[in-house]
């Protein structure tokens, strides 16, 4: 997760991009939480937060929506623990939330953030006693964006929403949020009022247009990590090769991927978020579909290959078992052969969303 948190940190914390230190001005009372702040509805590290939080300010955006005009939901990167915030998205989180048309501001740490911690965390009580959800980096999981819609000061806690399920509300010490053990410590992102509308248009033809360059590793956020196709073929490889290192390139020949672990990838992240953002790519598409009538074919096609993808991507998970052992080589078998499928069906959704865009400049006539 390190080198995610590092990329994040890089994009987020640009010059201008966070507020300054905030006092306090009134009394914190001992337990305050805002009500009805949404679940989350899929296990997705950077974008189902913005969801959570424009949900409460009474936006109606579906997960795959989010999923899908971020660009999370057609990514794949790696395998290793940090790419589906790696190779998360064409936008990240602020990106997003102003694209949507709202104001947004972060408020980050430097190298200090146990020094800083005080001011961070009072820039977000002003905000939860103002009734405003805060997107908080590291609150409840690891190296992930998160929901805080309350805090209890007796306690030292933050409580909000999370990937995590079962408890009403999500629990844990607002110290971690200047915790570097696992990633830098990034921050806070507040989102403010809406300043101007949103093209939905624009926004759901540049994503189809990402997608297929992203699958084809014409657009990348970082160059270290396999991405599209060519990761689906280092991950293939990766588990068809186990006990021996080999030189391997992606399926067309056109992109040298490196020497092949000689043992199974460290996944079991990507195979706990892609199943999720790929099923929420088809659920994408087929709600954007009857917005263009002359690609509507081709965009509901893609959705069903896309969903074939997930399912593929979740039956490796489940061929992979619990994970607190390293797999056998038949899991590795079973494991590679679910990744070709899934490969097969994630390059068919791509052709697919490729031959929509084709026709969607006819809607304009």
């Amino acid at each position: 997760m390190r080198l995610a948190a590092a990329w994040l940190l890089l994009t987020l914390c640009a010059p201008g991009a966070f507020a300054g230190a905030s006092k306090e001005k009134t009394p914190v009372p001992e337990r305050i939480v805002i009500s009805n702040v949404d679940r989350y509805r899929l296990n997705e590290p950077l974008f189902e937060a913005v969801r959570v939080v424009l949900a409460f300010h009474g936006e109606k955006y579906t997960p795959a929506y989010i999923q899908g005009i971020s660009g999370a939901a057609f990514r794949i990167g790696g395998p290793c623990p940090c790419a589906p915030t790696c190779e998360g998205a064409m936008l990240w989180p602020g990106e997003l939330i102003q694209l949507l048309g709202y104001e947004c501001q972060g408020m980050g740490f430097s190298d200090k953030p146990q020094e800083q911690l005080p001011a961070v965390l009072a820039r977000l009580r002003e905000e939860i006693r103002a009734g405003r959800p805060v997107m908080a980096w590291n609150a409840f999981t690891i190296a992930e964006f998160n929901v805080v819609c309350g805090f209890d000061e007796t306690k030292g806690t933050l409580l909000g929403r999370s990937p995590i399920p079962g408890k009403e509300y999500n629990e844990a010490s607002k110290d971690r949020l200047a915790d570097t053990s696992v990633a830098p410590a990034i921050g806070i992102i507040t989102i403010g009022k809406k300043v101007k509308p949103f093209d939905a248009r624009a926004a759901e033809v540049a994503a189809l247009k990402e997608a297929v360059a992203h699958a084809h590793g014409a657009s990348r956020k970082l160059e270290c990590l396999p991405a599209g196709l060519a990761s689906y073929d280092y991950w293939i490889a990766a588990y068809e090769n186990r006990g021996k290192l080999v030189r391997a390139k992606s399926r067309e020949g056109k992109q040298d991927l490196g020497w092949v672990a000689a043992e199974p990838p460290d996944d079991f992240y990507p195979l706990l978020v892609y199943p999720e953002t790929h099923r929420a790519a088809a659920d994408f598409l087929r709600e954007i579909a009857p917005k263009y009538p002359a690609a509507k074919a081709h965009l509901e096609m893609a959705a069903e290959h896309f969903a074939r993808d997930a399912a593929a991507l979740e039956a490796c998970r489940s061929a992979l078992g619990d994970r607190k052992k390293a797999p056998t080589d038949e899991q590795c078998v079973k494991a590679a052969g679910y990744l070709r499928q899934a490969r097969a069906m994630y390059t068919l959704g791509i052709k697919e969303v490729a031959a929509a865009l084709s026709k969607i400049p006819d809607e304009r006539k």
